[in-house]
């Protein structure tokens, strides 16, 4: 059986796309613990995969290329911010995961989503609540969404320098919401997000 974890990265934050990712990291079962890499500050030459939240932005980086070296089929997704005011946030972020189911180059056979809702897929999905700390194929969507969506918000940052996108990726901190209300919104935000604050 070919199973695939997906998961997300960007529901909670103020600004910016929501970002999804699946990942079939084995043609049977779960997938693998670890991944074998190349940086030699990790002993042993395996690199364990683990929630993105809990790892460092320089561990996420080394991840995110040995999934994507090492991994069966990967694919990363967005829904705009346009589609996150249109459907609201729960539906764009179900959105984002079937664009990257759909971007898959191999079928899976059965779909790991993380959370408690999996729904709208044509392919059988099972929703595990805290999946992105225990099912490796899970941890690996967690990582490459994350790492995805990160890179485009510091993208952003160039674009919108007063906001910090960069360091905070569009997140809610006492920085970026001063900064909200010094400036007014940009382009990426969604102001649906924004009534509490304006």
């Amino acid at each position: 059986m070919i199973i695939c974890g997906i998961d997300e990265a960007g529901r909670g934050p103020l600004a910016g796309d929501v970002y999804a990712a699946a990942v079939i990291l084995s043609e049977s079962g779960y997938g693998t613990e670890s991944l074998v890499q190349s940086d030699p500050d990790i002993r042993g030459g395996t690199l364990p995969l683990n929630d993105s939240k809990k790892l460092t932005a320089k561990r996420r980086d080394v991840l995110y290329a040995a999934i994507c070296a090492q991994a069966v089929s990967y694919a990363v997704a967005s829904a705009s911010v346009e589609e996150i005011e249109e459907i609201n946030i729960l539906e764009a972020s179900l959105l984002a995961m079937r664009r990257a189911v759909e971007r898959l180059s191999v079928k899976p056979d059965l779909l790991l989503v993380d959370g408690n809702i999996a729904r709208g897929f044509d392919i059988p999905a099972q929703a595990i609540i805290g999946g992105d700390a225990h099912k490796p194929c899970i941890m690996a969507a967690s990582i490459l969404a994350k790492v995805s969506r990160d890179r485009v918000m510091a993208e952003l940052d160039t674009l919108y320098p007063p906001y910090g996108f960069a360091k905070h990726k569009g997140y809610g901190t006492k920085a970026h919401i001063a900064a909200i209300r010094e400036h007014g919104p940009c382009p990426a935000h969604r102001l649906s997000f924004l009534r509490r604050i304006l």
